[in-house]
């Protein structure tokens, strides 16, 4: 299944492939089309993200297992996201929705992102926050655990923070947790108490989705 960003991949016959695709999402557009188009922020001619990564390029190489809509028409900055677990992971068959807000100055800074659907995760605090180094503000890191160019930086893009995201549902990074508790269960029993945690919150997610 092939879900992304742009809608591009929801016309035509593509439409049929994306059985996870619930109504509120069904009109997805593209974030990069629709700053470039209604703000003129985020132009090609501005060198912007649009210019950076436009749609043709989103549609040369989608993201798997994620699609995004706006939450409201009149506002282009909350964008509601839906993550497909990825394969082979604790998370398989999981369909999680977040909330992605845009700052007013984005992309100079990052969006915050934060899980609607209940996830139990090391990088994901228990109000949902998502805590990765890429959503982090730009420049130094004033604990030291984090290189400027591991932090937010301009040419990022929805692509490349749900490329993240997938990543870190993946991969946890049990060494700076956003949820401690988690991060000591998947160190020390991760094949228990927090394998059935994380599946408690699959069969949660599926019975939400498409609501």
């Amino acid at each position: 299944m092939r879900l992304h960003v742009c809608a591009a991949t929801l016309k035509g016959k593509r439409a049929g492939s994306a059985p996870f695709l619930p109504p509120p999402l069904a009109h997805v557009r593209c974030i990069l089309c629709l700053l470039s188009r209604d703000t003129g922020i985020y132009s090609r001619e501005s060198g912007g993200l649009h210019g950076t990564v436009g749609e043709s390029e989103l549609n040369k190489n989608p993201v798997e297992g994620f699609s995004a809509g706006l939450i409201d028409d009149n506002d282009l900055y909350r964008w509601e996201v839906l993550i497909i677990g990825p394969p082979d992971t604790l998370y398989e068959g999981g369909v999680f929705k977040a909330h992605l807000t845009f700052p007013k100055d984005y992309p100079l800074r990052p969006p915050k992102m934060k899980f609607i659907t209940e996830i139990w995760h090391p990088n994901v605090d228990k109000n949902g926050d998502v805590c990765i180094s890429i959503l982090h503000e730009p420049g130094e890191d004033k604990y030291g655990y984090e290189k400027p160019e591991e932090r937010w930086l301009p040419i990022h893009t929805v692509e490349t923070i749900m490329i993240s995201v997938i990543s870190m549902l993946a991969d946890p990074n049990g060494d700076s947790p956003a949820n401690v508790d988690a991060a000591k269960e998947w160190r020390e029993d991760r094949n228990g108490e927090f394998k059935r945690k994380v599946a408690r919150c699959v069969r949660k997610s599926q019975e939400t989705a498409f609501e």
